[in-house]
Formats: structure tokens, C-alpha cells, sequence
């Protein structure tokens, strides 16, 4: 898998790899020529006291020394051009692949797996190839290079490789597949790292209000110790598998220098071509020892491709139709219908709807009330397709949501999430966000619809004010105003409001519900609430019961006939209130 994604997202640079496995040949062919010229000065040379032959080969080490010098730079920055456009290209692949999952997909992996994906996982898997660019490619190239060097020198003494590069290729093949379940255990405890973090931090007031911060402590805490563990069981395996190879590198030059040392004494080899096979043996041994490094990432890298494969074979379960239909526009645009609609969360034993019908039409305001629980938010989240229908059809203007294009639909709907969120920005970005030709008095307007005016008027920069990521520089209230007057410059055909006046006070919300009954006029307005009173004057109200619709119709209608809402009602209000 790790070879596949590499090879996948190095396709587009195949010349700039070209170019580097060119220059990591010339550079290790350099490296290799160096020794045999050093033992040519030595038995040439030095021995027969040639002072000019030690110059004019000596002088031609220096010009290959300078040569493999430029090649090995050239070749580094090819190495890391390379990786670093790798590691960007597979960030951008995440992301857009993210960018299409529907809240299923998302729900599944989880915001903190799927940050570590992109990030660190992204990071070990370039950092491979960083590593494979600038060691792997000439490691190969300088063993097998250096072995048949040696075996020029002398090939009786060669045979020391045949015992050697076996044993330390033992050695490593053993500690590294005790790394590699390690690594995989290792990317699990970040992503729980990340999960503790993220919690603590969006929910820092809570964890004030309720003196919960030792508790927390001891919380993160245990998830450190826990990467602790893994981080110090693959830290002994790699500290003690460089004092491995260090060993048998060590006893390999020692037998060298001993069978050497005979061979020199007995005639039948000279000193230079010792020399020269030591430089070589070392060589060898070197290459195993750059493929070592390589080793000890693999592991990680190959548990962090996986990781990522994970998210780029997933399929998004809600998919953008091949043939896109328009809705048409006329009298029954904004119409919005639910036809036996029935949504069941994966792995679910029950549907969360059932069976739902609903008509909402243009010009009207449809309210959907139930108890927690009852299937409001996902009946809602139907509508703009943040999960598709497991059965049944949502349609609008007549056009299943289904066979429209996200752009097109987006256009359509607009929606105020039960818990807004702002990003970091201004107030202009982010009530532009929806609609970017948005003029300023646009904006005001808007705001003025949704009562938030009078504060931003009062902020500093006003329209350019800062907005903090996810507005925690603004209080509940102000957050969904601004979510409400974002929605309001979108300028959608159908608005979806999510019990979205739930952190406004009961004057704000009733000034609020009168501004939007004049600017939403000709458009389709649903609305979910738990107050009662803000959506008694609905047009319509649809009560929702174990995701089943147990009534629809006005408030009064519902008082006389329905119990359940009646229920509901009297929780909030007296009877005198109620009528």
C-alpha cells in the first residue's frame, strides 16, 4: 500500500526522479572509483616513492571528490523538491476527498483522526520519501557496487560478505518487525492526543464552570502515558539496533584486518588493495546501514499510508449525480417535500425517521416541534443533503435533492445549524461566506434582520471587526445572529432554521421572527424549536414523535386534537398562555 499511494502521487515528477537517480549513480560511482585510486597511490606511489604519480592521481581524487560533491547536492535538492511536493500533493487529496464525505463519513473517522491523517501521517510518509530520494536509491547502488569492487580486490577475502551482510540483515529484519505493530499503535495514541486536546480546549468554560481541571489533567495525562509507552518501546528497539550494527561492523573490519593482514604478509596481496577492500567493506556495510534508517521508518511510514489510504478509498456516501437537473422556476420553487422519508444512521438497528411526509410551500413558515431525540436536526440535515435519505425522497420544486448539483442545491437551501459556527475572520467574511458579491449594505441589512446590528455597530472595525475561529470572541446570542444574518445575505429559496433562537432572550427572538416574516416573505421558511412560543404563529406545525409524524396543523388546530403537542405546550405555558 505505501508503495502504491508513492507511486500514485510521484507520477506528475517522474523527470525531476529521473534526474535524481542519474545523480545519485554518478555520485556513487564516483564514490566507488575513490578507494581503488587511493590503493593505486599506495602501491604506486608511496611505495615506489613516486612523487609524481601521488600528484597526478591525487589531483584526479579532487576533481571526482568536487564532482561527487555537486551531483550528491544537486541530488539532495531534487530529493527534497520532490517529497515536499509529495507531502503537499496528498495533503490536498485528503482534503478534498474530506471535503466531499458527508457528516457520516466525517463521524466515522473523527475530526481528530482525520486532522492527524492529514498532518503527521502525511509528514511520516514524506519524510520516507525524503529519506528514500537522498539514501535508498544510492544505498542499493553502493552495495552491490562496493561487493563487486571487493571481489576485484580480492575474492577470496570477499567471502567474508557472504557470512556478514546476512547477519546484520538478520539482525534488522528482526528488530523492525517488532517496530512495526508499535508504529501502528503509536499513530492511534496521537490520534487519541489530539481528541483530549480538542475537547479541553473548545471546552475550556465548562471544565471551569465545573472545577473539573485535575480531572482533566489526569485525563491527558493517561493519553500522554499511553504514547509515552508506545514512544519508549520503538525508542530501545531503535537504540539498540544501531549498537547491533555498530558490532557487527566492527568484528567484520576486525576479521578483515586479520585475514588480511596474513594475505599481505604472505604475498598475496598488497597493501593498497587491502586498503582499498576495507574502504570497500565498509562501504557495504554503510549502504546496509543507510537501508537501516530507511528500515526503522518504513514501520511508521507504512502504518501512516495505510492510515490515509483509509480516507482516500472511502467512498462519500452522499455523490454528486452525473447528469444534473435544474429546478425549475416559477410558482413552485422553494416548494420543499418529504415523501416517505426514512433515515437510518449506519450500523442502527432503528430508522431516526420513519415514514415522514411533509409539505413546507413558498410564502409560508412550517415549524417542526418533538421532544430530544424525536429526529428534528436529522430530518433537517435531509433537506440540504448533509446525509442522503435511506429511503423515500426529499424534493424540491418538484426535483429530488438527490439529482441536483451541490452548487445548485446550495443556492436553494439555507441553513442555520443548531450550533453555529464562525470562522476566523471579520464580520463581512464571514456573513460573505455564503454570497461573496455581497455589498456592504447588504450586510447591514441583514444584521439588521437579524437583530445583531446594534453589537457589531459597537464593535471595533464594525463590519471589519475581528471574528475569532469559531466565534468564541462573541457570546451564544451574537453567534447565532451572525449565523442567521449569514444565512440572510445567502439569499436561498428555502431558509432552515435549526433551533437557531435558542440563546436569544424572549424580546430579541420576537423582534427577530417579526424581521424575518418580512424579508423571508416569498420564501420557504422551516423551522425547528423547542419553545412553544416560537412557532405558535407558525403556518403550519408538524409534531414529530419517535421519528414518526403524530400531527400536523396550526397551533390551535393542534391544542384540541393532538396529545402530544398539547404535552408539550402545557410544559412551557398555562393552559390561559397556551389559548
Amino acid at each position: 500500500m505505501l508503495i502504491r499511494l508513492l507511486r500514485a502521487h510521484q507520477r506528475p515528477y517522474r523527470r525531476w526522479v529521473g534526474a535524481l537517480v542519474a545523480l545519485q549513480l554518478l555520485q556513487a560511482l564516483a564514490t566507488l572509483y575513490l578507494p581503488t585510486l587511493n590503493a593505486d597511490i599506495i602501491d604506486y606511489g608511496v611505495v615506489k616513492g613516486d612523487t609524481g604519480y601521488i600528484f597526478s592521481r591525487g589531483g584526479l581524487m579532487l576533481a571526482i571528490t568536487i564532482a561527487q560533491a555537486a551531483c550528491s547536492i544537486t541530488a539532495v535538492y531534487f530529493g527534497a523538491l520532490t517529497a515536499t511536493a509529495l507531502g503537499r500533493d496528498l495533503r490536498a487529496a485528503i482534503f478534498h476527498r474530506v471535503q466531499d464525505f458527508s457528516a457520516r463519513e466525517v463521524a466515522h473517522f473523527g475530526t481528530p483522526s482525520l486532522i492527524t491523517r492529514t498532518t503527521n501521517d502525511v509528514q511520516q510518509v514524506q519524510l520516507l520519501a525524503l529519506m528514500s530520494f537522498t539514501l535508498m536509491i544510492s544505498a542499493p547502488i553502493m552495495g552491490v557496487g562496493s561487493i563487486l569492487m571487493a571481489l576485484n580486490q580480492d575474492v577470496a577475502l570477499s567471502s567474508l560478505l557472504l557470512v556478514i551482510v546476512p547477519v546484520l540483515g538478520g539482525a534488522i529484519a528482526l528488530i523492525v518487525s517488532r517496530m512495526r505493530p508499535l508504529f501502528r499503535l503509536m499513530q492511534r495514541r496521537i490520534d487519541r492526543i489530539n481528541q483530549v486536546l480538542r475537547e479541553q480546549i473548545a471546552g475550556v468554560r465548562v471544565i471551569r464552570a465545573f472545577v473539573r481541571d485535575e480531572w482533566e489533567r489526569e485525563r491527558f495525562s493517561d493519553a500522554n502515558t499511553a504514547l509515552f509507552t508506545v514512544a519508549l518501546g520503538t525508542g530501545r528497539l531503535m537504540a539498540f539496533m544501531f549498537p547491533s550494527v555498530m558490532v557487527i561492523i566492527n568484528l567484520a573490519s576486525i576479521a578483515t584486518l586479520w585475514f588480511g593482514g596474513h594475505l599481505v604478509g604472505d604475498g598475496g596481496m598488497q597493501v593498497g588493495a587491502l586498503t582499498a577492500f576495507l574502504s570497500y567493506l565498509v562501504q557495504v556495510l554503510m549502504a546496509v546501514m543507510m537501508a537501516t534508517f530507511m528500515f526503522i521508518m518504513v514501520p511508521r511510514a507504512e502504518a501512516s499510508a495505510e492510515r490515509i489510504d483509509e480516507v482516500l478509498q472511502t467512498e462519500p456516501s452522499v455523490v454528486t449525480p452525473l447528469e444534473p437537473v435544474a429546478p425549475p422556476r416559477g410558482e413552485a420553487q422553494g416548494r420543499l417535500e418529504l415523501r416517505g422519508v426514512e433515515y437510518r444512521y449506519h450500523g442502527a438497528q432503528e430508522p431516526v425517521l420513519r415514514g415522514v411526509n411533509l409539505v413546507a410551500n413558498p410564502g409560508e413558515v412550517t415549524a417542526i416541534i418533538g421532544s430530544t431525540g424525536s429526529g428534528k436536526t436529522t430530518l433537517l440535515n435531509l433537506v440540504p443533503r448533509l446525509f442522503d435519505v435511506t429511503a423515500g425522497a426529499v424534493l424540491i420544486s418538484g426535483v429530488d435533492v438527490r439529482d441536483m448539483s451541490p452548487e445548485v442545491l446550495s443556492g436553494e437551501v439555507g441553513i442555520v445549524p443548531q450550533r453555529p459556527y464562525l470562522f476566523s475572520g471579520t464580520v463581512a467574511s464571514n456573513l460573505r461566506y455564503g454570497r461573496e458579491e455581497a455589498t456592504d449594505e447588504d450586510l447591514w441589512a441583514a444584521l439588521a434582520t437579524a437583530q445583531a446590528r446594534d453589537f457589531v455597530e459597537k464593535m471595533e472595525g464594525q463590519l471589519d471587526a475581528h471574528i475569532a475561529q469559531g466565534g468564541t470572541n462573541v457570546s451564544g446570542g451574537q453567534r447565532q445572529r451572525l449565523a442567521i444574518a449569514r444565512a440572510l445575505v445567502h439569499r436561498p429559496a428555502i431558509y432552515l432554521f435549526d433551533d437557531s433562537f435558542s440563546a436569544l432572550d424572549y424580546s430579541t427572538d420576537a423582534a427577530l421572527r417579526a424581521a424575518l416574516a418580512r424579508d423571508t416573505a416569498g420564501a420557504t421558511v422551516v423551522i425547528v424549536a423547542q419553545r412553544v412560543s416560537t412557532i405558535r404563529h407558525a403556518d403550519r406545525i408538524v409534531v414529530l414523535d419517535r421519528g414518526e409524524v403524530v400531527g400536523t396543523g396550526t397551533h390551535e388546530e393542534l391544542m384540541a386534537s393532538n396529545g402530544t403537542y398539547r404535552e408539550i405546550v402545557l410544559s412551557q405555558l398555562t393552559e390561559e398562555e397556551a389559548a
